[in-house]
């Protein structure tokens, strides 16, 4: 029988804190990227929200490639409201939130999707990886995020809004995950908090 997201996001993670504070910047990211950038399908936005709420459901297995182990573990158990199809293209994306980049000489279930599919997966991780680097100390700091495009230089600009707390968001994780969504999107990146 297969689960809910959020059935098996309570059933393996620990921290569904930051699953739901990823989500909530990855939709963030994805929305401003959908309006500036690239116009994104409406069901995209549903896998992503899907994948930030499960990328981190493998350190029920274990902490070392926690990150494949909750690919296998989405398309082994399946998600309710989500072809077969769908599922994988979901797990990948988790699969992509931290380590290598996708490669479809190496890793079996990417190179099983079509050139438009790996697409998907690469923007989509990207925007996954960058927000998790977002909420790496889990602090929940960021109120908003916007985004400025240089369309003519190819730059996509990051502008982060503190909730108005003391502390600033630490953004360096963010900045060492930045590769996948430069690549998804075909730009450079910049991580700016907004003074």
């Amino acid at each position: 029988m297969k689960l809910t997201v959020e059935q098996l996001l309570n059933k393996y993670s620990k921290d569904t804190f930051h699953a739901s504070e990823v989500k909530r910047l990855a939709l963030m990211i994805f929305d401003e990227t959908n309006k500036k950038i690239h116009e994104l399908k409406p069901e995209y936005r549903e896998y992503l929200a899907a994948a930030a709420l499960l990328h981190d459901i493998g350190y029920y297995i274990e902490s070392d490639g926690h990150n494949k182990h909750s690919m296998r573990m989405i398309i082994e158990q399946g998600l309710e409201g989500f072809s077969v199809q769908e599922t994988k293209i979901i797990g990948c994306i988790c699969r992509y939130h931290r380590g290598g980049l996708p490669d479809k000489e190496k890793h079996e279930v990417y190179n099983c999707f079509e050139k438009k599919e790996r697409k998907i997966v690469k923007r989509l991780g990207g925007i996954l990886k960058i927000a998790d680097g977002f909420d790496k100390r889990h602090p929940n700091l960021i109120k908003e995020i916007n985004l400025n495009y240089d369309s003519r230089n190819n730059i996509a600009e990051f502008i982060l809004t503190p909730d108005g707390k003391s502390n600033k968001p630490d953004i360096t994780a963010a900045i060492r995950k930045r590769d996948l969504y430069e690549i998804g999107f075909k730009c450079q990146s910049i991580i700016k908090i907004a003074i």
